[in-house]
């Protein structure tokens, strides 16, 4: 075959099916939209002329991006198919012979797969024991591989934990190329580079509508001086994305109280979550600022298997990382899932 060997070693990347069960493995947001949002899409939606091509500058919904989220002036967007497809642009964009990805490592899977999409050197930093950048390992690496793209998911998934600010500063004033600062999380985290990436011209904030309630829809944005954005959009595909999408990106984001809202209620039994795991025997709960929770159990593979005997979907990490020994990352569901899955736990975990 004249498919790269690379490519051909490679398995497809497979979701889970969650038919029938509840479904705690995909950083969902787990509650509906609101009756009166749901209305207004409804009539959005119905008026997408679906026999033209969408807008291909998404000028509309990326004013309503701006608006919804205070981008500070003079920054520029790019909106993409999820924040999946931004990543690879960014990739391809900086893919230069020779040219190296660094990334922290146990991190966002895509960073590494889409490093070897694009031909670049993939290099992993490893995380301290308690999933804290290592600053001076970054440093160290960036001063030896002088990577062209450095990727910081900030709140950080797997781990779900929010790298240290001066830490990432650090990071970003050692890099002599881009600097990714993944967002993927923002809602549920205290921090955000957002609103200070003016002030570097070397940072890009990327982040998705898929964790406060929009997955569905299939839209990321990446924001960053005009003269990123200006290169990244030349690699973009014409409609890439879709007319329904800009209307409900549009029509969802006129306002935001409702995502507050939910963001709000997912914090709050993301610490009812957090603080009854922590009181399991053998069990250790790691600090999160995303919408799950990383935990540690006796056997991973032993509470993954039983859970989903009991019709509930986790997603196990054990194996992806040394780091990750052991380890269950759980997605906060609504009070009556979450009920669910701490009797199904204390059940499996009292057993072994």
């Amino acid at each position: 075959m004249v498919v790269r060997p690379e490519i051909r070693a490679l398995s497809a990347y497979e979701v889970a099916k969650g038919e029938g069960l509840i479904k705690l493995d995909a950083m969902e947001n787990p509650y509906e939209l609101p009756e009166a949002v749901r209305s207004r899409l409804r009539h959005a939606l119905s008026q997408v002329a679906i026999n033209r091509y969408p807008d291909g500058g998404a000028y509309a919904a990326k004013a309503a991006l701006a608006r919804a989220l205070r981008i500070p002036s003079p920054l520029a967007l790019l909106l993409g198919n999820g924040s999946d497809e931004l990543i690879h642009l960014i990739a391809l964009a900086l893919a230069k012979p020779g040219a190296t990805m660094l990334a922290p490592d146990p991190s966002f899977v895509m960073y590494r797969l889409d490093a070897l999409f694009a031909g670049m050197r993939f290099v992993p930093v490893p995380l301290k024991p308690d999933f804290r950048l290592d600053r001076d390992a970054m440093l160290t690496a960036i001063a030896r591989e002088r990577p062209a793209l450095v990727f910081l998911a900030y709140p950080n998934n797997p781990t779900g934990n929010l790298f240290d600010t001066a830490d990432v500063e650090a990071v970003i004033r050692a890099s002599p190329g881009l600097v990714v600062i993944d967002e993927a999380y923002y809602a549920f985290a205290d921090a955000s580079f957002l609103p200070r990436a003016a002030e570097f011209a070397n940072v890009l904030v990327l982040r998705t509508v898929s964790k406060v309630g929009m997955a569905g829809i299939r839209l990321g944005y990446a924001v960053a001086a005009p003269e990123w954005i200006t290169e990244l959009n030349k690699l973009r595909q014409p409609y890439n994305v879709n007319a329904f999408t800009q209307a409900a990106a549009e029509t969802l984001l006129a306002d935001t109280a409702w995502i507050s809202q939910q963001a709000a209620a997912i914090r709050e039994q993301r610490s009812r979550v957090s603080d009854a795991l922590a009181r399991l025997p053998g069990t250790s709960v790691y600090p999160t600022q995303t919408n799950f929770v990383l935990v540690r159990v006796p056997d991973a593979n032993r509470v993954f298997e039983g859970l989903k005997a009991r019709r509930i979907l986790v997603k196990n990490v054990h194996g992806w990382h040394p780091l990750l020994a052991n380890c269950l990352r759980i997605t906060i569901g609504t009070p009556e899932e979450n009920d669910a899955l701490l009797s199904a736990l204390a059940s499996l975990v009292a057993s072994s």
